[in-house]
């Protein structure tokens, strides 16, 4: 996935909206001001930092040498991924799940809003 597919990607989800709040480089995906995914898109390699379930993090790390604690994040519930050492599919499956988790701490009249209860 190259920077600009993974950037459409995560626009690509209800009310998503990219934000530079750090530097200029470092672009951070919120849906409702919520963060799912930060990266620096210009980074090479590229890297994507996703929430996920502790348990399934644990695992990710175990099974993919690509996916590693959140750089500058909460570990238990982030990882760092190196987009061009794991499958596509897998990648999408991460950041949807990212995105999921976020929208589901969302307040439940948020979550109506997105038609995700």
């Amino acid at each position: 996935m190259t920077p600009e597919q993974l950037r459409a990607f995560c626009l690509g989800f209800n009310a998503v909206v990219e934000e530079f709040p750090f530097n200029p480089e470092t672009s951070v995906f919120k849906v409702l001001g919520k963060v799912f995914a930060l990266s620096a898109l210009d980074a090479s390699p590229l890297r994507v930092n996703l929430k996920c379930d502790p348990e399934n993090a644990l695992r990710l790390r175990e099974q993919y040498p690509a996916v590693m604690p959140g750089w500058h994040m909460n570990k238990r519930h982030w990882n760092t991924v190196t987009v061009s050492e794991v499958p596509g599919t897998l990648l999408k499956e991460l950041v949807e799940d990212s995105y999921d988790l976020v929208v589901a701490g969302l307040p439940r009249a948020e979550r109506l809003r997105l038609d995700r209860p």
